[in-house]
Formats: C-alpha cells, sequence, structure tokens
C-alpha cells in the first residue's frame, strides 16, 4: 500500500474572531506546502465555539482547500449548523455520522455529541451504523474510527468529567475488529496518547488553546493557557499497514530553519 497521510485538526473554536480563524489559517498553509501534502484533512470537532451559522460559515471558509477536509462535531457544535453549512446536507438534530475511504484505509466519523450537553455520548442508531460500516469494510484494511469524546480517562481534571459515557460498549467493539488501527479524538486540548479496546487511543492537541492537567490545574489558574502556537497530528499509514504518529507544533512567527545564535 502506498502511504497514505492523515493530518487531525481539533477543537478550533471558530468564534468570528481574528485569532481563531488566523490560527487555522497557518495550519492549512502549513499542509498545502508540504512536500508530500496530506491526502485527507480530519478535524475533530468543536468547530466553532457556540454553533453560529456565521461561525459555520467562517469555518466553512477556511476549510477550502483541494485537500480533502472532513468533518465531526463537537460539544460546541449544533448539528443542524453544521449539517446545512459544511456538508450541504438538509438541517436534522440527528446523529453526523459519515464514513470516509482514503485509499485502503477506512475512516468512521462518530457523532459523540449529545445536544445542548457538554459530555459525549454515542446512540443505539450510531452502534448501528458503525457495525454495518465495519460489515462492509474491505477485509484486512485498516479502519480508524474518529470521534470528538476521549473514552478514556487522562488525568485532565475538566475534561475527563465530560468524556465519552459507557466507554466499555465502544472498547469491547474495537478490541474485537483486528482491523481498527486506532481511534482519534479531540476535546482534550491537549496532545495525549493511551490505550483502548487494546488500541492506541491517539488525542489530536487544539489549534485554539491547551487545557492543563491534574500537575498543571489549579482552579481557578491554570486552566487554559493561549500562550503556545497551534498544533496538529499527522496519521501516516506504511506498506505494512503500521500506524505512525507525529505530533506538530505549527509556529505562529513562521519556520527557522538555522539554530539561532
Amino acid at each position: 500500500m502506498p502511504m497514505i497521510l492523515v493530518a487531525q485538526v481539533s477543537d478550533t473554536h471558530f468564534d468570528l474572531g481574528a485569532r481563531n480563524a488566523e490560527r487555522v489559517r497557518r495550519v492549512m498553509d502549513y499542509f498545502a506546502g508540504l512536500r508530500r501534502r496530506p491526502d485527507a484533512i480530519l478535524v475533530t470537532g468543536d468547530i466553532t465555539d457556540s454553533g453560529k451559522p456565521e461561525q459555520y460559515a467562517e469555518a466553512k471558509l477556511a476549510f477550502d482547500t483541494d485537500i480533502p477536509v472532513y468533518v465531526l462535531p463537537g460539544n460546541h457544535d449544533d448539528r443542524a449548523g453544521f449539517r446545512t453549512a459544511l456538508l450541504g446536507e438538509p438541517s436534522s438534530g440527528a446523529p453526523i455520522n459519515q464514513v470516509r475511504r482514503i485509499g485502503d484505509l477506512t475512516v468512521a466519523l462518530l457523532d459523540s455529541s449529545v445536544p445542548g450537553e457538554p459530555g459525549g455520548h454515542l446512540s443505539d442508531e450510531t452502534y448501528h451504523w458503525l457495525r454495518e460500516v465495519l460489515g462492509g469494510a474491505p477485509p484486512g484494511k485498516p479502519i480508524l474510527l474518529a470521534l470528538h469524546h476521549p473514552p478514556a480517562h487522562l488525568f485532565s481534571p475538566i475534561v475527563d468529567g465530560i468524556s465519552l459515557a459507557d466507554p466499555q460498549r465502544l472498547a469491547d467493539l474495537v478490541a474485537g475488529d483486528d482491523r481498527i488501527a486506532a481511534v482519534l479524538t479531540g476535546h482534550a486540548h491537549s496532545a495525549a496518547t493511551s490505550t483502548f479496546g487494546g488500541r492506541p487511543l491517539l488525542v489530536a492537541p487544539s489549534t485554539a488553546s491547551v487545557l492543563s492537567g491534574e500537575w498543571e490545574l489549579d482552579p481557578p489558574d491554570h486552566v487554559m493557557d493561549y500562550a503556545p502556537d497551534p498544533a496538529v497530528a499527522l496519521h501516516v499509514f506504511g506498506d505494512d499497514y503500521r500506524l505512525t504518529t507525529h505530533f506538530r507544533t505549527v509556529p505562529m512567527g513562521g519556520r527557522i530553519g538555522v539554530q539561532p545564535a
């Protein structure tokens, strides 16, 4: 299998302000300028800060690129607005589940959002849909599951209280299918790795900010840090279907190719 490169962006929080939009623009420019550009860009939720139509219009403009961009909703999103603005579909409050093929790779995008709630949940409808996707996926070819809410404890006091409910149900499904290479999420505003259902759990950083862990948090201080540059995850599949992930900071000040004195 030729190399497949999937870029993951998360928690962009478009809010009609210049800061978050500029940080996403810099990230998209970084992808476009790579010698080997991503085959797809996956955005794992919280596209907008409050689900307003104008914020989705801002996101749609930012994601207008010749690299395919696949988006899924987070707890800050609105299903109806998300559907109409980003997917071009009729307004609906039903879960937004999608499947995408990238070469031999199948990516199942799961809607873990719960309208009006910060925490996550996968509905019976979503599990039924996912089982159909897995049943129709090519034998022996890799699969990624992507959702917004992490299904595991991350030692993130803010996020752990609003993570995915009933994670064991998903863990059993993941453990039962050897084709699933990893589970990708956002929501934590922090690059993190763990295991889940015997597979890697890969949590993408946010382009907007960094949320503190237990070793940093001191409420009400040291909760969110807006100083770091935006960051992304890069997931690479080689000809042996082995998954390798790199986390990369995208410097707002540009690249420096010579070591400073």
